[in-house]
């Protein structure tokens, strides 16, 4: 599939340089390829360059592929100079589905023949998504977990008309890219890591609507707990070591019944004007005066601790 193997692509096109199209294009940079970039936003050139500067010094500290640097990265004018020299095309524009649609296909009629094309979206269908192109079965999703230039996780699935060609070929160049992917059996709204997120997003509204908890309490109620466990099991084998020596099995027989009780309300509460407040005003308490960039460099400096910890310790758990 396309006109490279994954594993020899050296120029990647980035197309849309927000957040996310940002943090791609950072690990992109990190990992030794050459980035060509394309924002039709104000201010998007020197916003992705302040992006990359800032990400830099933590990238460093995890380590730079051979070749790796800042000066690989061009923005250019156009999606078709962006693309048209690619072996790889990371889409991440709004989210908006005819937006979508149309920069999609737009990307499809400029990209060289055959070369795979990702959507970052974190929600939308790919089969929605790639219904204007040409070539749809060269277009897949990439969704990525914020910011992509450290969260190793890309979910990777097809839509109806992708090749199966094209998913394996996606999935190979991002563990080629050093990512975690995980490449997905069949599309599912909000795809997996979104879907389990939003459970535990709805629950913390309703609890904060009904006055039972706050913001900095949730908060800490994850940190400071089950997340510290999440971050190398995950949710499924945490409750295996639950059962003790009976593992998920004698888990799931003695605590099966508490599955009944009515602890969780999955279904969203109003966002009211004083549910909005109270989000809003129990950040800015957490957050202490932090600026957003101060919480994201703190951010950043936990995260590359954990990484290199995790590091450590991904061998054992068939994650290396």
């Amino acid at each position: 599939m396309g006109l490279a193997t994954p594993e020899s692509v050296t120029v990647v096109a980035v197309v849309g340089t927000g957040v996310i199209g940002g943090g791609w294009a950072a690990h992109f940079l990190r990992m030794g390829y050459d980035v060509v970039a394309f924002d039709p936003g104000p201010q998007a050139e020197e916003r992705l360059t302040a992006l990359v500067d800032n990400a830099w010094p933590t990238l460093e500290r995890l380590g730079l592929a051979a070749g790796a640097s800042r000066d690989r990265l061009r923005f250019t004018g156009s999606l078709d100079e962006a693309v048209s020299g690619a072996g790889f095309v990371q889409e991440s524009t709004p989210e908006n589905l005819d937006a979508k649609v149309r920069v999609l296909a737009d990307i499809d009629a400029a990209a060289p023949p055959g070369v795979v094309v990702a959507s970052s979206t974190s929600g939308f269908a790919m089969t929605d998504m790639q219904s204007g192109c040409r070539t749809p079965d060269r277009f897949v999703v990439g969704h990525p977990f914020n910011p992509p230039y450290l969260i190793p996780l890309v979910e990777v699935v097809g839509g109806k008309a992708t090749s199966a060609a094209t998913v394996d070929w996606a999935d190979r160049f991002y563990r080629a890219a050093g990512k975690v992917s995980l490449k997905m059996d069949r599309e599912l709204p909000g795809f997996i890591g979104n879907r389990l997120q939003e459970a535990l997003w709805r629950e913390a509204l309703h609890m904060v609507a009904a006055g039972e908890a706050t913001v900095d309490q949730l908060d800490a109620s994850i940190a400071y707990g089950p997340g510290l466990r999440w971050a190398l099991m995950g949710p499924c084998l945490t409750f295996h070591l639950a059962g003790g020596p009976g593992g998920m099995s004698h888990m799931l027989d003695h605590f099966g019944p508490a599955l009944l009780e009515p602890w969780t309300r999955l279904q969203a509460p109003p966002l009211t004007p004083s549910l909005r407040d109270q989000m809003v005003s129990g950040c800015a308490a957490e957050a202490a005066g932090r600026s957003i960039e101060q919480l994201e460099r703190e951010r950043d400096d936990f995260l590359a601790d954990l990484l290199l910890l995790l590091e450590r310790h991904a061998e054992r758990w068939g994650r290396a």
